[in-house]
């Protein structure tokens, strides 16, 4: 009879202290769910709620064609052709500006000289340009006032002029994405363990051999994650490529045209889903392929 009276007792206070061990963890979550609150009220508010809306309005029959905006995109020539323009050059923005900067960071991580300093800083300062002072800039370097025309008319008789073109706005993006890639690579230097490189060196390594095996895949995640940030800037970038012209065919451009100029706010909300649809499919690419370290090297 003591056993038996003794056993729930013992169960009682099992279940007592398994109580008081659950509820630091239960306080923890619900602090966690009110610290987060704010986040996801703003998040369903202002991008959850308005992008359904979005999706929905992309459904409506399109005024011009009788079909659906999204199946009007798939087989108009007009919106195939934009679509196209639009990711071709995020892409070739983002390969060059890689390209360029990439080798640009690394060095300026590695070697110390006077003025080093200013340097970064000049090439770092187009972040703070807004995308109409960037087109602003193009048009001075290559409008029909521009300097480069200026000079052509003066060697030799007629007028380069590329900044209202593709071309232009090529320069245009590639002008401000290049100091993104500049500083997220810098700082993936600045990690990466020298003593992989050394022990490479000593094993007989050549440069380019140290550079291909050792230093390209340390720094990899840093110049995918980049690569993504500067073609989902590209492919949203609006003030450039509105004030270099309205003509150009691209994503941007289509959707403040239907939006404004023609009020066809179905065909608006499609580009605009898909705009956003490619731009989050490439960032998510890029996150796989960086072992999901997209942004962290920054």
């Amino acid at each position: 009879m003591t056993a038996v009276s003794k056993q729930p007792s013992g169960a009682a206070s099992y279940a007592t202290r398994r109580e008081m061990l659950s509820a630091p963890g239960q306080r923890k979550k619900l602090i966690a769910l009110l610290a987060l609150m704010p986040a996801l009220i703003v998040f369903c508010a202002f991008w959850l709620l308005p992008f359904s809306r979005l999706i929905l309005m992309g459904t409506e029959v399109d005024r011009n064609s009788g079909l659906s905006a999204y199946l009007t995109i798939l087989t108009h020539r007009q919106y195939l052709i934009s679509l196209a323009t639009t990711v071709g050059l995020s892409l070739l923005v983002s390969l060059v500006a890689v390209a360029i900067a990439g080798v640009a960071g690394f060095f300026l991580a590695r070697q110390h000289f006077f003025g080093k300093a200013v340097l970064i800083a000049i090439l770092t300062f187009p972040l703070a340009f807004p995308g109409v002072v960037v087109g602003f800039l193009v048009i001075m370097l290559g409008g029909r006032q521009g300097a480069l025309a200026q000079t052509s008319l003066w060697l030799l008789g007629e007028r380069w002029v590329f900044a209202y073109s593709l071309a232009g706005l090529f320069v245009g993006y590639l002008y401000f994405s290049i100091p993104r890639v500049i500083t997220t690579v810098m700082a993936a230097c600045d990690n990466l363990d020298t003593s992989l490189e050394e022990a490479a060196r000593s094993l007989g390594a050549s440069t380019w051999q140290v550079t291909k095996d050792v230093i390209v895949p340390g720094i990899s995640p840093a110049l995918l994650s980049t690569g993504a940030i500067c073609f989902a800037t590209s492919m949203g970038a609006f003030g450039t490529a509105f004030t270099l012209g309205t003509r150009l065919s691209i994503l941007p451009l289509n959707i403040y045209g239907e939006f404004t100029n023609y009020a066809n706010f179905a065909m608006a909300a499609a580009l605009s889903v898909v705009l956003g649809i490619i731009t989050w499919l490439a960032l998510s690419i890029a996150r796989r392929l960086a072992g999901g370290n997209l942004g962290a090297s920054a």
